[in-house]
């Protein structure tokens, strides 16, 4: 069931890397952007701020969470680069971190088949499943439902394709094994509100 109690979101994930590119398990390993990564995240600022004029929106409007990884870091840096001026502060927070995979991060996602089931392969079980030093999507949302006891209005976040299965769960109803398999784009900005989520995918115009 979808939770209508979260404010509304933008929410843009990171860029590519080349462990992204490379279909490396990259978790909460702090791998930088690409030059593929960086095109996409200023596209997406360029989304965003388009996005924002057509609502009648300000960049002051919101709250700005980013989490503390460099390639998160880096998007939201080049995301804002796109945005007028005047820009409100931008709160790191620890809770916002991508989904853990312990032992497996840095290994390609073939290597890892029956150990790990790959996204578009996984049922319902997988939100549960915790590898070695790692995290399971159970425990990655608990910390995302502590997060929302911080946010107090419409608020713009800059994180991770995990988390934002997580969001899509926690804010939608999307089902475990839905959420699981879902694939998050680098390219586009996901707009949460009234328990709905839209995808905008960058370098299209959406003015009505």
């Amino acid at each position: 069931m979808a939770d209508t109690t979260w404010p509304e979101l933008y929410f843009v994930r990171h860029g590519e890397t080349d462990w992204n590119a490379e279909g490396r398990y990259q978790g909460a390993r702090d791998i930088p952007l690409n030059a593929r990564g960086r095109g996409q995240a200023a596209l997406n600022g360029t989304l965003l701020a388009e996005l924002l004029a057509r609502s009648g929106r300000a960049p002051g409007d919101f709250s700005w969470y980013v989490s503390p990884l460099g390639r998160t870091r880096e998007t939201m840096n080049l995301v804002r680069s796109r945005l007028a001026a005047p820009l409100p502060e931008v709160a790191i927070d620890p809770r916002l971190i991508e989904i853990s995979f312990g032992v497996h991060e840095g290994r390609l996602h073939h290597e890892l088949v029956g150990e790990m089931a790959i996204a578009g392969e996984r049922d319902a079980s997988f939100w549960q499943f915790r590898p070695p030093e790692g995290e399971s999507y159970a425990d990655v949302a608990a910390r995302i439902r502590d997060f929302r006891t911080r946010l107090t209005g419409p608020s713009i976040i800059v994180s991770h394709g995990g988390i934002l299965r997580i969001l899509r769960h926690l804010i939608e109803g999307l089902s475990h094994e839905r959420a699981v398999n879902w694939f998050p784009p680098q390219d586009s900005v996901v707009h949460f509100i009234d328990g709905k989520s839209a995808v905008y995918p960058a370098g299209q115009s959406w003015d009505d």
